[in-house]
């Protein structure tokens, strides 16, 4: 089938109006959606992540690293205050449509946190306690969920 175009046969299918090019022009898109809407989570994630730091640095926490990378996965934020470090984890939604930004720390990525800690300590003795956190970004506002799961 072509765009406007027919089927086989007496009977006409319109598929669609335009191309799919024509279409997002209409539409103000650049990029298909799926291109664009990655494109814009990303942006989304960065603005709550840069929101959440500056959160944690107002509460008196020392920023130790920003998207540390591990064999187990990228850790949003690790900061200490005192004795006590925290693996951070932030969630950005500009809605409640898919359900709270911290419903979204799933078990598997518990396990890739408490996993990343264990790498990020890993050849050091550490006397500090550990702990794992979740930020909400909710728009403007910031919801700071401590010791949100425990490493098993």
């Amino acid at each position: 089938l072509r765009h406007g175009g027919t089927h086989k046969g007496n009977k006409r299918v319109r598929t669609m109006p335009q191309s799919p090019q024509e279409f997002y022009k209409k539409m103000e898109l650049k990029t298909p959606p799926e291109k664009g809407i990655k494109k814009f989570n990303r942006i989304k994630g960065d603005r709550g992540e840069k929101m959440a730091a500056k959160f944690i640095k107002r509460s008196g926490y020392k920023i130790l690293e920003r998207n540390y990378r591990s064999p187990f996965g990228e850790v949003d934020i690790i900061a200490g205050k005192g004795d006590v470090v925290a693996f951070v984890e932030v969630k950005t939604r500009s809605s409640d449509r898919f359900g709270l930004p911290s419903e979204a720390v799933d078990r598997r990525r518990m396990e890739r946190y408490a996993n990343a800690a264990r790498f990020y300590f890993s050849g050091s003795e550490i006397d500090c306690t550990v702990r794992f956190d979740v930020i909400e970004v909710f728009g403007k506002e910031i919801n700071h969920i401590v010791s949100a799961f425990e490493a098993h």
